[in-house]
């Protein structure tokens, strides 16, 4: 008889996936793991959500784990709030940034400061996903990018992926977490795809952790969430100008990944902070202070930032010249170029 041991499985093919569907299977693998974990908001179940993120898992786990809900945030965030401190593990979606806002009272004075008033005694595992930024031609209330409101709250963990891979990852993390956590989800990398399998994730990388994209020498781009592709390009263009840019997708606004960051900036001596969102009190503003305080005199030039406008969110036929561009990004490198000169 044969003694030969069978051919050990072949790893999992990967094949083309989105990050809506890596966000999905994320959903779905917490509701499989966790009785505890329970998903709801506006149509998020026998529509499967207005970007489809839900869809199925109603008819999979059940109206009780997969709830549709009245079209009142605050209410919604209320109630996540009542399950979490009875030993549950809501997951929020609200269907727009902005549509976000009539809960931001609940998340405020209650989600953010539950851990801190009862001593450490209630945490509040919430994760609130909120679909962000622009992009997609929306409409007023359907672009915003409203990351700053958030990371000013103290109590708050602020995650954003950029990359199919980190969708799933990160929003496990998040749910996993016992903390609340402001998923923020870029509605328009929704459709962008990678080679990635549900049957081998890549892992779970831990919250606060940012990661070099590209490495570089010539200058640091520091973005996150749907400005990463932006960057990448530009860092691929900047090659025709003599330029060796380095990318650091930072993942999470909070915590924030001062070690990463600094490194990164102490090697190349000058550093460009992009987003979508406003400048004048955005998030660049507070990465630029960080960088300024901790790599002062490793730096060349001045820490530039490239941001959204200082207005409300521009009509559809508008909004390629608000959001941060190529050209734009390439613009402040130059100027970093001639700062140091």
């Amino acid at each position: 008889m044969s003694t030969a041991t069978a051919p050990a499985s072949a790893p999992a093919a990967r094949k083309p996936a989105t990050m809506a569907q890596a966000l999905r299977q994320a959903l779905h693998d917490a509701l499989a793991d966790d009785a505890s974990v329970h998903v709801l908001g506006e149509d998020v179940g026998t529509l499967g959500g207005v970007f489809r993120i839900t869809d199925g898992l109603t008819k999979e786990f059940g109206p009780d784990r997969v709830t549709d809900t009245p079209l009142a945030e605050a209410g919604i965030l209320g109630t996540a709030v009542g399950m979490a401190m009875y030993g549950l593990r809501p997951v929020v979606e609200m269907q727009f940034d902005a549509f976000a806002y009539p809960a931001i009272e609940q998340l405020i004075s209650h989600v953010a400061r539950m851990r801190n008033r009862t001593r450490g005694a209630m945490p509040l595992p919430i994760t609130i996903r909120i679909p962000y930024g622009g992009g997609i031609g929306g409409v007023e209330h359907h672009s915003d990018s409203s990351e700053a409101y958030y990371l000013h709250t103290p109590g708050l963990h602020v995650v954003t992926p950029a990359t199919v891979a980190d969708a799933y990852g990160l929003l496990r993390a998040s749910i996993a977490s016992d903390d609340p956590v402001v998923f923020l989800e870029p509605k328009r990398l929704y459709w962008s795809k990678a080679d990635w399998s549900a049957d081998a994730p890549q892992g779970v990388p831990p919250l606060g952790r940012a990661v070099v994209r590209r490495a570089g020498r010539s200058a640091t781009l520091i973005t996150y969430g749907p400005s990463l592709p932006v960057c990448l390009e530009a860092a691929e263009a900047g090659r025709q100008e003599g330029w060796d840019l380095e990318v650091v997708d930072l993942r999470s606004l909070v915590p924030f990944d001062d070690e990463t960051v600094c490194d990164s900036v102490r090697r190349t001596g000058r550093a460009v902070v992009v987003h979508e969102s406003s400048g004048f009190g955005g998030a660049g503003a507070e990465i630029a202070a960080r960088i300024t305080e901790r790599c002062f005199h490793h730096l060349a030039a001045p820490v530039l930032r490239v941001a959204g406008f200082d207005i409300p969110y521009p009509p559809p036929m508008l909004e390629r010249y608000h959001l941060p561009g190529v050209d734009r990004v390439l613009d402040a490198v130059a100027r970093l170029q001639w700062e140091a000169n």
